[in-house]
């Protein structure tokens, strides 16, 4: 009895990392649909932002929504809904590729986003109480891993699927056949990805009673959700996550057209010659990086968040977490001002390689606020959910300045951000703790 009891545990929890990987997926897909949506609409740099705009922007909206659903229905029916949520935005997808429309396809990932939103509030804390409770940290960290590595995959799918023979440069033409092609790709890629969403929806049904019996019961929060707003702390982490993920996004999200242009690898086989890197780009054999091939290297900008967690993750065993921070920003800093300042073949590789530097972030800005806020930390971790949303705003900042001064000049906006996170780290060694160091959820 014990023995089957323990199975379907198992069970359980490989079906929740599997959410893990599929919101991890689902979101770098942005990355491609934004270069792609740039060309098949014809759109600006700020345009084409929006995709993530409204993408992002679903966790303002959605957010602190979310804590109360988890609350009112519990992990598991909280993850149902969240499921049909998300396939309800594929299936806005599918119509907006046949109809070729894009105010569709940004309602379609803002319904998606709703969903994900949803789903990471109640799937973090399920992954980690599926087990012996002495093992939950090391099944939050697994599951993690899975959400990492579903962000590798991601842009080398969405760029085969969504950029063949697309390309923006000045001057340059989509004819109808390619974006024809394209749209059959956005197309192909939600369709599979609702058909995956739509079995683990079922899984969940069906194993809704062995998952409830072992997920834990809400904590009980000692103030409201907007109580976070009465504490310095809270307010100033919320404005870091916020400059974070503005600057992680707004990053990715253009990488592709970065690496893409004259400027950068246009006319540079160099990024060919780099072992596993030029093999997942796949040269078509003429002289440069086209836009296809510069949206699968994006995948090594996630790839980089992903060793870089793991490396951090033992870092953070000897470093203090606030100096750690301090160091990283700093460099991803430094990196930003080198592509912005010098240019060339060299900062495309630059600028690939800060995706290494933003994997500690997230977790470490989380739980240096918590430990100082005033709040508790159910109302804190609320409101920097919340802060997400500068993975909305941001971007069309950069992709305002990138239209305008070019995609290299545009890092200046998140070397900004990098500067005022190494600000709030030094800040953050200075400050009073008002807790121990608790469990922290990351969510993106």
């Amino acid at each position: 009895m014990a023995s089957t009891r323990s199975t379907q545990t198992t069970l359980a929890f490989a079906a929740v990392t599997t959410l893990f990987f599929a919101w991890g997926f689902i979101t770098s897909l942005v990355d491609p649909l934004v270069a792609a949506v740039k060309g098949i609409f014809t759109l600006t740099d700020f345009q084409a932002q929006a995709s993530a705009f409204a993408f992002f922007f679903a966790y303002f909206v959605v957010s602190i929504p979310a804590s109360a659903l988890v609350s009112r229905l519990k992990a598991v029916p909280s993850i149902i809904a969240a499921l049909i949520t998300m396939i309800a935005g594929c299936l806005i997808m599918l119509t907006a590729a046949n109809a070729a429309n894009y105010w569709l396809v940004l309602l379609g990932l803002f319904v998606m986003a709703s969903g994900i939103t949803v789903l990471q509030v109640a799937a973090n804390p399920l992954a980690a109480a599926l087990g012996d409770p002495k093992g939950s940290h090391f099944r939050l960290v697994l599951s993690q891993t899975f959400n990492s590595f579903g962000t590798f995959l991601g842009p080398l799918l969405g760029a085969h699927l969504f950029l063949q023979g697309v390309e923006v440069k000045e001057g340059t033409v989509i004819t109808p056949e390619v974006r024809a092609q394209a749209l059959h790709g956005i197309d192909s890629a939600y369709f599979w990805i609702c058909g995956l969403i739509a079995a683990l929806a079922v899984f969940f049904f069906l194993s809704r009673r062995v998952v409830t019996e072992a997920a834990p019961a809400p904590a009980a929060s000692s103030d409201g959700l907007f109580a976070a707003f009465s504490s310095k702390w809270a307010l100033f982490g919320g404005l870091a996550i916020f400059l974070y993920v503005g600057a992680e996004v707004s990053i990715g999200t253009q990488m592709a057209l970065f690496l893409n242009s004259n400027a950068i690898w246009g006319h540079s086989d160099a990024a060919f010659s780099v072992p596993l890197l030029g093999y997942a780009m796949g040269s078509d054999g003429v002289q440069g990086v086209s836009l296809q091939e510069a949206g699968k290297a994006v995948a090594f900008y996630w790839l980089g968040a992903m060793v870089g967690r793991a490396v951090g993750s033992g870092l953070l065993t000897v470093v203090k977490a606030h100096k750690l921070l301090a160091l990283f920003t700093a460099i991803a800093a430094a990196m930003c001002l080198y592509v912005f300042a010098v240019g060339g073949v060299t900062a495309g590789f630059v600028a690939l390689s800060i995706g290494l530097f933003n994997s500690i972030m997230f977790p470490v800005i989380f739980t240096l606020t918590l430990e100082r806020s005033t709040a508790s930390a159910e109302s804190t971790s609320g409101l920097l959910c919340t802060a997400i949303v500068g993975g909305a705003i941001l971007p069309l900042l950069v992709g305002l300045v990138s239209g305008s001064h070019g995609y290299s000049f545009a890092l200046i906006v998140p070397a900004i951000c990098y500067v005022a996170l190494c600000f709030f780290a030094i800040a953050a060694g200075r400050a009073p703790t008002v807790r121990a160091e608790g469990g922290v959820s990351s969510v993106h």
